[in-house]
């Protein structure tokens, strides 16, 4: 018999009943250090009192009233992602997938009121992830992920990741942007050079190509500062955003400049959830933390501490880690065994992690966490991977 809740995911046998800042606790008592985040969502850690206290003073009041009504909440944090990015405008939804199919319809609309509406296709990259709606399957080109859905949809191209000659090879008349994350979080953790997403912005002026960045993962601070293109210095026409604004609660945007959104007129888009008030006031709680003044040093502060800790562990199992990658509290350690058994030991020693592709052990840990969160995790980690007999040998070598 098929259970009653849908078996898409191989889910670990844990259930957890309450968290606290970077720790979570399991209905039989057990207590695990916290780096995977609800992949990469819980940006300001488990319970935290501001957003609790937030999320339900607003529930008392008001959940949800559509967008038929002014939503004061919306409002608020839609002025405040004005005032700390690039974007003059900015659309809400609920989730990552639905502000990637937003920030899709807002470039190709864009284009077509600037008299091109032949301007279609999305230049998109090798190892990206979107999201897991029809278009968004397309968007993200991996063959496991479309397999069984029928016939992908048309105008999503696909090229490497990081090599500015091909995107200038696969522009064309047809062209209305160039979608790509800055780091590729589900392939591997794979981080666009500061000098690729230099060129690609100039490329884009050069041809009237607009530059779209999915920043799901990797924006909100995740990489010290509030978005990730910032890191080299240039600006998109449109953004998405969603996993860490509301800190655990669904929220998604679409980012814009003027002449992006402008276009985006009553009727052409809509959601019956998204920017609700409740969504509103969580993100809204989560900015209040982020934008604080030193909150965004702190996280490159925690950052470097775990890139220092880390490095001197892989240079102790080099039977288990090729190398880290990323960017700020975006981490990724390449594996030699799977990363699946790499894993299972950090969690049998309590420390929760997120696998990725290109055998890359995920981490990514509340904003929020301390020093001493930093030190724990990579201790446990140690002792996930090391023999009690030997720093050269590693529990999981004997079993290759």
């Amino acid at each position: 018999m098929i259970p009653a809740l849908t078996p898409t995911y191989n889910r670990a046998d844990l259930a957890f009943e309450r968290g606290e800042g970077a720790w979570l606790y399991t209905t039989d008592g057990r207590r695990f250090l916290d780096f995977a985040a609800g992949i990469a969502t819980c940006s300001i850690g488990h319970g935290h009192p501001h957003l609790v206290q937030t999320i339900q003073q607003q529930a008392a009041k008001v959940m949800h009233v559509s967008n038929l009504f002014r939503v004061p909440q919306a409002e608020k944090l839609a002025q405040r992602l004005v005032d700390n990015s690039f974007a003059d405008s900015v659309f809400f939804c609920n989730s990552g997938a639905e502000a990637n199919e937003g920030m899709v319809k807002f470039a190709r609309r864009a284009q077509a009121l600037a008299g091109h509406p032949e301007r279609t296709e999305i230049i998109c990259m090798d190892g990206a992830f979107h999201g897991r709606t029809l278009a968004m399957l397309s968007a993200t080109g991996n063959p496991k992920y479309l397999e069984g859905f029928g016939t992908p949809v048309a105008d999503f191209v696909h090229v490497p990741f990081n090599d500015i000659e091909a995107v200038k090879a696969a522009i064309g008349p047809r062209t209305a942007a160039v979608m790509l994350e800055p780091i590729q979080g589900e392939s591997g953790i794979k981080v666009a050079s500061t000098a690729y997403l230099q060129a690609l912005r100039a490329l884009c002026d050069e041809t009237g190509v607009l530059l779209a960045l999915d920043e799901v993962q990797c924006g909100i601070g995740r990489t010290g500062k509030l978005f990730a293109h910032e890191w080299a210095g240039i600006t998109p026409d449109v953004l998405s955003s969603a996993k860490g604004l509301g800190g655990g609660f669904p929220i998604g945007a679409v980012l814009a400049t003027e002449a992006v959104a402008k276009g985006m007129t009553a009727g052409t888009h809509g959601t019956t959830f998204g920017g609700n008030p409740l969504a509103c006031a969580a993100a809204n709680a989560v900015l209040d933390v982020l934008l604080a003044p030193g909150f965004m040093e702190q996280i490159q502060a925690r950052a470097t501490l775990l890139d220092g800790l880390l490095d001197d562990l892989i240079k102790q199992a080099p039977g288990v880690f090729a190398e880290r990658r990323g960017l700020g509290l975006l981490i990724g350690l390449r594996c030699i065994p799977a990363v699946g058994e790499v894993q299972a030991a950090a969690q049998n020693a309590g420390l929760l992690c997120v696998t990725a592709g290109d055998n890359v052990l995920r981490l990514v840990p509340p904003l929020t966490l301390t020093e001493e969160d930093c030190r724990e995790a990579v201790s446990r980690l140690r002792k996930a991977v090391l023999s009690n007999s030997s720093a050269d040998t590693t529990v999981l070598e004997t079993s290759l």
